[in-house]
C-alpha cells in the first residue's frame, strides 16, 4: 500500500466511524504516521480527500461487479436478481467502511454545495442502481419478469436491499433474519403475472 493509499484508507475509516467534521487532519496524521503537508500534497484539502474516497469506492464497486458477473450464465433474470442481492451484501461487507461512510449524512451535505462531490455520489448510486437495472432487463428479455419500467423498478429494488443493509449498519435489526423475506418480496415484485397482464 502506497502512502497515498494508506492516507485514503485511514481517512475512510475515520470519516465513516468518527464523522467528517469530527475527524481532524491531525487524527489522520497520527494513524498514518504522515505529516499534514504530505496529506495536503496528495489531496489538497479535507474535502478533496473525501472526494478521492468516493471516486475510489466507485472504482472498487465496478471492479467487484465485473469480477463477480463477467462470463456468468444465469438460468433466468430472477436467478440473476438473487445473485445480485447476495452480491450487494457481500460488497457491503467487503467495502464496509465505504458503505458506512455513504450512509452518513456528511457526504450528502457536502454535495449540496460541492458539484464534484455531488457528481461522485451520483456516479456511485447510478452504478449500484445499474446493477439492478441489468437484472430487470435480463428478466424481461427472458420472460421471467413482468413488463415494468426497468430503471424505476431497479431503483425500488435497490432501495429495498439498501434499506435492509442500513438496518444492519445501524444495529437496529438483524438483517440476516429478514433475508429470506427480502428475496421472497423481490421475486413477488418482479415476477411476470401468471395471467400475462402487467
Amino acid at each position: 500500500m502506497t502512502k497515498k493509499e494508506a492516507i485514503r484508507y485511514a481517512a475512510t475509516v475515520l470519516f465513516a466511524h468518527k464523522g467528517f467534521q469530527e475527524t481532524t487532519m491531525q487524527d489522520i496524521c497520527k494513524v498514518t504516521g504522515t505529516a499534514e503537508g504530505t496529506i495536503f500534497y496528495h489531496f489538497k484539502s479535507k474535502e478533496g480527500l473525501l472526494i478521492a474516497i468516493l471516486e475510489h469506492a466507485k472504482t472498487r464497486i465496478l471492479e467487484e461487479y465485473e469480477t463477480a458477473f463477467t462470463g456468468r450464465h444465469f438460468a433466468s433474470g430472477l436467478e440473476m436478481m438473487e445473485e445480485a442481492v447476495v452480491f450487494y451484501f457481500q460488497l457491503a461487507s467487503l467495502l464496509e467502511h465505504e458503505f458506512t461512510l455513504l450512509q452518513r449524512q456528511f457526504p450528502h451535505q457536502l454535495a449540496e454545495d460541492n458539484s464534484e462531490c455531488r457528481a461522485h455520489l451520483a456516479a456511485i448510486y447510478n452504478c449500484l442502481t445499474d446493477i439492478f437495472e441489468r437484472v430487470v432487463r435480463a428478466g424481461q428479455d427472458d420472460g421471467s419478469m413482468g413488463d415494468f419500467p426497468p430503471r424505476e423498478t431497479a431503483m425500488i429494488l435497490f432501495a429495498m436491499v439498501d434499506g435492509l443493509l442500513r438496518l444492519k449498519t445501524c444495529n437496529l435489526y438483524d438483517a440476516g433474519a429478514l433475508f429470506d423475506q427480502l428475496m421472497a418480496s423481490c421475486r413477488r415484485m418482479l415476477a411476470k403475472p401468471s395471467d400475462g397482464s402487467c
